[in-house]
């Protein structure tokens, strides 16, 4: 018993960056195997945004290791806590969200989590369930279970007590009430990136004052996202969706800078690190792109996918499923098209781009014949004319 409890310790321990307790754990884990009763794992998201990115995934992929030792994860949709927001590595007041959009964002969360969690070994709770049905006296006994400077050792709390900015009551309670989660699940473990350790730690504390033995915590590295600066995060834009296209995908993970390409190695598949390190980055980037994307799509698309970026960046070739646009003349204005096929986001954008030299034109039947756009106004040829657009973003101009 004591080689698979040190097994399993193991398992949990690998990748993690906070592991309280072991010795809690090990003793949680005996239990486990001598009753045949599976440990309670326990993992929140809010329903903030529609999209599950790489970013969760790396707690997700933890969690289904432990499903296959046949523990039980226990997916809490925080569709009451939604409405508060968690402030956690936040400097500023988070907007409060409407039921609808809560409601909304909550759907998609399940079918995205089930592309890596076993169903069978997961059970869905919206903690809106009790709360909803929590009387005001005991909210009061909850509150009464925390002081604030306990509170207040939150960095971001008082850097923004210290700055002026504003803390709502609703923010300073959001760890109680995560806490309280743990308490009426009873979890066993709670999951969290390392910007959740206070709230993880808050959990214990509540369970304690509940009587109950306190959950072990477990956090993560949080994944730095596509600007290689920042975490992964759709406010950031920087995020790769599980959702988005095959297409989509390997395009952003082949525009990750090559330093945090071996973090996404390390906590997003099970790829031997040091055979990577072997590979020429740019060939261990592209095997990077390839095994992520058979992973939530198929191999058929992840391999097609590689050939496609191959054939395109490597070998200068123009991509096989080409846009097209219908100009009704020979002389086109770029800023117009552009921001008419939604190459851009603005016409301010894609002016930013012709001066700074980010529009280029492609000779139809020689690729590497390649012109940078210098004006607005451009005369196409009567077999049409590409139109490359930053790095990654093509469209045939053809004439009617």
């Amino acid at each position: 018993m004591n080689k698979e409890v040190s097994s399993q310790i193991d398992i949990i321990k690998e990748n993690a960056v906070d592991f309280i307790s072991q010795e809690e754990l090990r003793a949680k884990l005996k239990k486990s195997l001598k009753t045949k009763q599976p440990l309670k794992l326990k993992i929140g998201f809010d329903p903030t945004a529609r999209d599950i990115h790489l970013g969760h995934t790396v707690i997700l992929r933890k969690l289904r290791k432990l499903q296959d030792l046949g523990h039980i994860v226990y997916f809490i949709i925080g569709d009451f806590t939604a409405k508060i927001g968690d402030p956690s590595g936040r400097t500023l007041l988070r907007p409060i969200l409407s039921d609808k959009e809560i409601a909304d964002n909550a759907a998609t969360y399940t079918r995205q989590a089930f592309k890596i969690l076993d169903k069978k070994k997961t059970r869905i709770i919206y903690n809106s369930i009790w709360y909803k049905k929590m009387k005001l006296s005991q909210f009061l006994s909850l509150l009464s279970s925390y002081t604030v400077a306990r509170l207040l050792e939150r960095d971001d709390f008082s850097q923004r007590m210290k700055e002026g900015r504003p803390l709502t009551m609703l923010e300073a309670v959001y760890p109680l009430i995560q806490g309280y989660d743990s308490c009426k699940m009873e979890a066993d473990i709670e999951f969290g990136g390392t910007d959740q350790k206070f709230n993880l730690i808050v959990g214990r504390h509540i369970q304690q004052a509940a009587g109950q033995l306190p959950q072990a915590v477990v956090t993560m590295p949080l994944l730095v996202g596509l600007d290689g600066k920042n975490k992964m995060s759709k406010s950031l834009d920087n995020y790769v969706g599980i959702t988005n296209s095959a297409k989509s995908m390997f395009g952003k993970i082949m525009s990750i800078p090559d330093d945090i390409m071996w973090d996404y190695f390390r906590l997003l598949t099970d790829c031997n690190l040091e055979d990577a390190r072997k590979m020429h980055p740019k060939e261990a980037k592209s095997y990077l792109a390839q095994r992520l994307v058979s992973l939530y799509h198929c191999d058929k698309a992840a391999k097609r996918e590689r050939e496609e970026f191959q054939r395109v960046f490597s070998q200068k070739e123009l991509p096989k499923d080409l846009a097209v646009y219908q100009a009704q003349g020979r002389q086109i204005n770029l800023v117009e098209v552009l921001y008419k096929t939604k190459l851009v986001s603005s016409k301010n954008e894609a002016r930013r781009l012709l001066t700074q030299g980010g529009i280029s034109l492609i000779d139809v039947d020689n690729p590497s014949r390649v012109t940078v756009a210098a004006q607005q106004s451009v005369k196409i040829p009567a077999k049409g004319i590409v139109l490359k657009v930053g790095k990654k973003k093509f469209l045939k101009v053809a004439i009617e």
